[in-house]
């Protein structure tokens, strides 16, 4: 009788799992760091374009509009005038191409940016790889300036504690789903990238289901990008109301709907109104879809003080929260069972 044992099937899985999550890691790697180093090389090029003498003043300025409205329209939105200036500053303060580190990412150096003093900055860099700080992560230690807080402190160990015991630990999708990694593989515009099997078929009938409602929904875009500040936001869908004369942010969550949901809405709806709207706007809407399993709420979301007028008239043309309630049910029930 053979007394040879067999691999069972979790430890086979296992060591599937981890090649696959280390051949993904790996290839970000490499392509993070590409991008990183053509975003150093950008910033070299305009600054030593500057003294060159061939972007001073207002002549450079009208140079550096025109280059990036050209590379915008090849490129994406990841080269528009304040992204080649932090370029230009990712350059100035890391001006040793050796010295970049392939374990940060674009986001990390934009972040590091920020950090005036050149110690703190280095330090902060280092750290982050040491400890394998996501950007966010990162982005947070320097908000709450714990570098200068380990500094000042006799004792530095309840400081590093109390920093550790905050962080959350980083999911290796998270990677994938980098904005800038997506803009620089030219996958920009590939929601799937970015929302599960059911999110992106929930988005898909919604989509279909208003526009044939017929009340004057005109799609605009799905995944929209705002950048904001040193962040980047996804709308799932937005339209512009023909009736209405206004834009309509609609944004899906899969579960329980919260107050921080309601909160994230106005601050989409201010950041689209002050990207987007234009004067003779009415006030943008934001509509928050929840979708849980026999369980569907509908919340609505008008800011800058909306006039009765106008409030009276979206509640006539907009559809009901039981009309997208129903829907949204119906959906997931025939999604599910198919």
């Amino acid at each position: 009788m053979s007394d040879i044992s067999h691999p069972s099937i979790p430890d086979i899985y296992t060591e599937i799992r981890e090649t696959l999550l280390t051949s993904r890691r790996k290839a970000y790697t490499a392509v993070n760091f590409a991008m990183v180093q053509a975003y150093w090389q950008i910033g070299r090029i305009i600054v030593e374009h500057e003294q060159n003498g061939s972007l001073r003043a207002e002549y450079g300025k009208g140079v550096l509009r025109d280059v990036s409205e050209r590379l915008t329209e090849e490129f994406g939105k990841g080269f528009d005038i304040r992204n080649l200036r932090n370029m230009r500053s990712f350059y100035t303060a890391f001006p040793n191409r050796n010295a970049l580190r392939t374990e940060l990412t674009w986001t990390h150096y934009r972040t590091l940016l920020q950090v005036e003093n050149p110690d703190a900055r280095s330090w902060y860099m280092e750290e982050s790889v040491r400890a394998g700080w996501s950007s966010r992560q990162l982005e947070r230690q320097i908000a709450t300036m714990y570098y200068d807080r380990l500094l000042a402190s006799r004792d530095q160990m309840p400081v590093i504690q109390e920093a550790e015991k905050k962080l959350l630990p980083m999911k290796a999708e998270s990677f994938i789903k980098d904005p800038y990694v997506l803009e620089f593989l030219d996958l920009k515009n590939y929601p799937a990238l970015r929302e599960s099997d059911l999110e992106q078929a929930l988005i898909d009938r919604l989509q279909g289901f208003l526009l044939e409602l017929g009340r004057g929904f005109c799609f605009v875009a799905r995944q929209k990008l705002m950048r904001f500040e040193n962040e980047d936001f996804y709308l799932d869908l937005v339209f512009y109301h023909s009736v209405l004369k206004c834009y309509v942010l609609i944004d899906l969550k899969i579960g329980k709907l919260t107050h921080g949901d309601v909160g994230q809405m106005d601050s989409y709806i201010r950041m689209f109104d002050a990207l987007y709207k234009n004067l003779d706007d009415n006030p943008t809407i934001g509509i928050i879809l929840c979708s849980q399993k026999n369980e569907a709420i509908v919340r609505y979301s008008v800011l800058n003080e909306a006039k009765q007028i106008f409030a009276s008239r979206y509640q006539l043309t907009l559809p009901t929260a039981e009309e997208l309630q129903r829907e949204i049910e119906k959906e997931r029930r025939a999604i599910e069972e198919g």
